[in-house]
């Protein structure tokens, strides 16, 4: 189950999009029937995060917080995803493209950290792989 909280309200989103993609990537990634939440937050709420989990006194992009864990009623939760949605306005202007592509890319990264790829150990890769695989139109960043 794929469930998408848009807590933010300046920039209007396709929370619809960002689940399927969520689901195609658990389909493939064989994580079928977990239990995934992603969160579109603002720049305060995600600099809180930040700051109680990372120590970093800033806000940023995208956190996860894998949990991979089966709860008392059976569900395998994978974990939550946090994206600050004015974050990724700032950095889709940067990149040149669309708001809406920005937050895929980040769901993908961050759903790549749910299942334990780190930075330097593989997910690099894995993220360009994923992004040629559940993109359509993707041509790189």
């Amino acid at each position: 189950m794929i469930s998408v909280l848009n807590q933010q309200n300046k920039h209007e989103l396709d929370t619809q999009r960002l689940s399927r993609l969520l689901k195609r990537l658990a389909d493939a990634y064989g994580h079928p029937e977990s239990v995934i939440t992603l969160a579109l937050v603002d720049n305060p709420a995600i600099e809180k995060l930040n700051k109680e989990y990372l120590n970093k006194n800033s806000p940023t992009d995208v956190l996860s917080f894998p949990i991979r864990e089966k709860s008392p009623d059976g569900e395998f939760y994978l974990g939550d995803i946090i994206i600050s949605v004015p974050y990724a306005f700032q950095q889709s202007r940067r990149l040149n493209h669309g708001l809406d592509r920005e937050l895929e890319i980040l769901c993908i990264h961050g759903f790549l950290h749910l299942n334990g790829y780190e930075h330097g150990e593989g997910l690099e890769k894995e993220e360009e792989k994923a992004r040629k695989t559940m993109l359509k139109g993707y041509h790189g960043c």
